[in-house]
């Protein structure tokens, strides 16, 4: 059975774990004003989707 060598030290184990949490599942870039938002929603901050204006009700 293979065994470490030595303890992984702390600063080795956060130097590996730093890509963890860079992309959010299920989010991605508005491409009309750059605010992070579900995937397949409408943005709530500038209100469009799949490139067209859908904030007005109609």
């Amino acid at each position: 059975m293979a065994v470490p060598a030595r303890k992984t030290s702390k600063a080795k184990k956060a130097k590996r774990r730093t890509h963890y949490k860079l992309s959010i599942n299920g989010m991605s870039e508005c491409p009309n004003c750059g605010e992070m938002r579900k995937n397949h929603h409408v943005c709530s901050n500038c209100g469009h989707y799949n490139g067209k204006d859908v904030s007005t009700k109609a």
